[in-house]
Order: structure tokens, then C-alpha cells, then sequence
């Protein structure tokens, strides 16, 4: 595939799902009664990536304080 349609298709992709993200947040969407809020799940799946992050920066200072401690 041509790299400036590959950029652009990106580029689509990324402003269709923010605008279906922001959609399904200002509109009322629900499907069997189940709130269908895109904007909250992504924010949701954020903080945990960053929770996990987080910790796992935790997990590697302790490794490496560990390594330090036995050379």
C-alpha cells in the first residue's frame, strides 16, 4: 500500500472513532437496556494501562534494587 494512503486511512480511522466515541457519549445509545458509552469505556481501559504501567515501574525499581543489592 502507498504510504501517504496509508497515512491518510489512519488518519480517517483515528478522527471516525473519536467522532463515534464522542457520539455515543452525547447521545443516549443503548442496546438490551446496556449503556453503550464509548467515551466512558476508553477512559476506563486508559486507567487501567496506566495503572498497570505504573506498577509494573514499581516491579522493575524493585528488580533492580534487588540486582543492586546481591553485585
Amino acid at each position: 500500500m502507498n504510504k501517504w494512503a496509508e497515512l491518510f486511512t489512519g488518519l480517517v480511522i483515528v478522527v471516525g472513532m473519536i467522532l463515534l466515541a464522542w457520539a455515543s457519549s452525547a447521545y443516549s445509545w443503548t442496546l438490551f437496556g446496556k449503556d453503550l458509552n464509548l467515551l466512558n469505556a476508553a477512559w476506563v481501559f486508559f486507567k487501567g494501562g496506566l495503572f498497570w504501567l505504573v506498577f509494573m515501574i514499581g516491579i522493575l525499581f524493585i528488580l533492580l534494587g534487588i540486582s543492586d543489592i546481591k553485585g
